[in-house]
């Protein structure tokens, strides 16, 4: 649950880092940038960014609004926030690689020195290759003693995890290739929904 409440903070950190929202319109970008099976409700959202107010790292502005409406609550990031909004993108190790917050880095890559976002990759092509490795072996075991559906979950999620490393190994490629542009980041990384 703590992993969880780190990254919606940092997502929320570097959706505000690129401009003032209200909580309605922060709730839909990270919905979808979270994706289709990690759907965001309200009560792991405002929980979030009330610790982040008490912590410093947002403030809230009412937007005005007509006078039928009561006024909206605008969140931005501090000058704090945009501090550990930084800190927390330049850290590498295995947290900056799990399932749980590479999704969300990625979406953040652009806000990233190179050699970052190199390490990071890496470090996810490794972890996702060490997978690949488990569940290869298992398969090879368990195909003669399960049917042929479960046969079939486990070849799909091996050529799953194969295509994301042949997804990462481009990336990498090209992050080494390629001179960065004037914003840091990849010129074009091409489509990124293969490897989901």
């Amino acid at each position: 649950m703590a992993r969880r409440a780190e990254t919606i903070e940092l997502a929320v950190l570097g959706l505000l880092h690129e401009g003032p929202m209200h909580g309605y319109e922060l709730r839909k970008r990270l919905n979808l940038m979270l994706g289709w099976g990690r759907v965001l409700s309200y009560g792991s959202l405002y929980p979030t960014l009330k610790k982040m107010l008490r912590s410093g790292l947002i403030e809230e502005t009412t937007a005005g609004a007509a006078a039928s409406r009561r006024p909206r609550i605008v969140y931005q990031v501090t000058e704090d926030g945009h501090r550990e909004f930084e800190r927390l993108m330049s850290e590498v190790g295995p947290a900056a690689w799990e399932d749980d917050t590479f999704d969300i880095r990625f979406a953040f890559f652009s806000s990233t020195d190179m050699e970052i976002r190199l390490r990071v990759l890496e470090g996810r092509r490794t972890r996702l290759q060490e997978r690949l490795e488990r569940v290869q072996q298992q398969l090879t075991i368990t195909q003669k003693e399960v049917d042929r559906y479960a046969a079939e979950l486990q070849r799909h999620g091996v050529e799953s995890v194969e295509r994301e490393v042949r997804w990462l190994s481009d990336l990498i490629n090209a992050e080494r290739n390629t001179p960065p542009t004037a914003s840091g980041g990849l010129p074009d990384a091409g489509p990124r929904a293969e490897h989901q």
